[in-house]
């Protein structure tokens, strides 16, 4: 599997936005941010099939987040508009190399490379 480096992270104000970036490399279908909030567990936030194609999202972040991809589909991205203070979490890219559908595309198990994350700070 590919090595992944996310970028992007910092500090905002809510309603700010920042864009996450992820270098992605080696064989997937399938790539992914997942996000872990101080206390909980890692969810997903979105995912996209390789190509830029049947996009999944948690429900908390539809209407505010996008994910894409580059045209050469080395790079990942996450587009966050309107930011909130629970969107603060360590922000994950992840590639997997299984199909996913609308019921398993958020569980940890589907990807099987991680990056490190970066930090994302949403705070008056």
């Amino acid at each position: 599997q590919g090595q992944m480096m996310e970028t992007g992270g910092g500090s905002v104000q809510p309603g700010g936005s920042l864009r996450l970036s992820c270098e992605t490399s080696g064989y997937f279908i399938r790539v992914a941010w997942f996000r872990q909030r101080p206390g909980n567990a890692r969810e997903g936030v979105a995912s996209i099939r390789n190509g830029g194609v049947a996009e999944y999202y948690a429900d908390s972040v539809k209407g505010r987040f996008t994910i894409s991809q580059d045209n050469a589909r080395t790079t990942l991205y996450l587009q966050m508009n309107s930011l909130k203070v629970a969107d603060t979490a360590m922000y994950y890219c992840a590639t997997g190399t299984h199909a996913v559908n609308a019921k398993n595309w958020n569980l940890e198990s589907r990807y099987s490379s991680w990056g490190q994350g970066t930090q994302v700070t949403v705070s008056s």
